[in-house]
């Protein structure tokens, strides 16, 4: 039996973006959320009207919070998992459960359950700092290039370095590390899982990345990917088994390199709602985020059916920068059919933050992708002194 949603109330750890869209996804089944986050500052105040103020990273903070709901989840996974735990011992239920977001956390836990699982993943190895990373290198235990990524911590893009040469190395990061090989990569793309306790899951159909250069940020989503249906049946399959595996409850984001020779390999995963992911309000059946509220009470799986093409364009703030933001060109892109603006709602923008997306529907993907690459260069987000309404 699945969880009756009346009464029940959803306490969610995280006010971002990715809250605001779960919050908004709750409130069309009409279920009772809450969020804590460290200020209104975040999306999420600006659509919930239970939002309270606790550091999402602060034992007694998650623990005071917890006590107020029946069904604890995340929007980031950088949250006191210790608090989780006990919660998880008082009879809460957590969702992802926090010995899922142990492995997930650390991203060298994590490339060490796709081994034990038998999951393909490139190939690592684990460095205590930077100076051991630095010693493999000079005595030939470790070959240039590699990807260097901190075991904890990053996000959006930081905490990843990729080292191509010996001026290269002035860059390594500090900290536990997990080093892969940089592999022949194709193309990328993800696919979401969602897991229900009882074992039931479902994917979506795999969404394919472009990155920014500069940020290491995914600058577009397309869906559907451009792989053929032997690839897309492959990734779905490691995707359903990493769900599986882990015995997660809710989304699993599972990013993956597609090779040049055609294999897939899993390059990380998100115990969440996820940036790939986003297409999925406008252009599926069931969002992702519905999804996973789903998932989390035990309520039937959504079809995840994609309904048309879309192109996802993620608003990064403008390089140079850094201050109170103001949208340029926004009225021109509302003016095309099928657009659709996410505008998070921060008030500040600094160089590739995470500001909106906009994602483009069309019954033919080229058309949606032209309209994208208008986007990009029509709406800039820059900084102004005055509102720009």
């Amino acid at each position: 039996m699945g969880i009756d949603v009346t009464g029940h109330k959803i306490a969610i750890l995280g006010g971002g973006q990715l809250g605001k869209m779960l919050c908004q996804a709750g409130s069309r089944l009409g279920l009772d959320i809450i969020v804590m986050d460290k200020d209104t500052s975040f999306p999420c105040a600006t659509v919930c009207p239970s939002y309270f103020c606790g550091d999402i990273r602060n034992y007694d903070d998650v623990m005071a919070f917890g006590q107020k709901a029946d069904i604890i989840t995340i929007e980031i996974e950088d949250v006191n998992v210790k608090a989780l735990e006990e919660l998880e011992k008082q009879g809460k239920k957590v969702f992802p459960q926090p010995s899922v977001l142990k492995v997930i956390k650390d991203k060298g836990l994590q490339k060490m359950f796709y081994e034990a699982a038998g999951l393909p993943a490139t190939s690592f190895g684990l460095y205590k700092d930077r100076q051991e990373i630095l010693d493999s290198v000079h005595n030939g235990s470790l070959s240039l290039p590699f990807v260097q990524k901190v075991r904890t911590g990053g996000y959006d893009g930081r905490g990843v370095q990729i080292v191509r040469d010996t001026d290269g190395l002035k860059l390594l990061m500090e900290g536990p590390s997990v080093v892969e090989e940089v592999a022949d990569v194709s193309c990328e793309i993800s696919v979401i899982a969602a897991r229900t306790e009882s074992g039931e899951v479902t994917v979506f159909p795999a969404a394919e990345m472009e990155f920014h250069s500069g940020a290491n940020l995914a600058e577009y989503i397309f869906a559907p990917s451009g792989i053929n249906s032997e690839t897309a049946s492959e990734a779905a399959r490691i995707a359903v088994m990493a769900a599986q595996k882990l015995g997660i409850v809710g989304l699993l984001a599972v990013e993956m390199f597609v090779t040049g020779d055609g294999k897939v390999i899993i390059n990380e995963s998100a115990p969440r709602p996820h940036n790939s992911g986003h297409h999925t309000i406008e252009a599926c059946v069931t969002s992702q985020y519905e999804m996973h509220l789903r998932a989390i009470l035990g309520l039937p799986l959504g079809n995840t059916e994609l309904i048309m093409p879309a192109v996802t364009v993620n608003l990064l703030g403008e390089d140079g920068h850094s201050g109170t933001v103001r949208y340029n060109g926004l009225e021109e892109i509302l003016a095309v059919p099928g657009v659709y603006p996410h505008l998070y709602g921060k008030k500040e923008t600094r160089p590739f933050r995470k500001m909106g997306h906009v994602t483009i529907v069309n019954k033919d993907l080229r058309k949606a992708i032209l309209t994208a690459k208008m986007i990009k260069e029509t709406l800039k987000i820059t900084t102004s002194c005055q509102s720009h309404w």
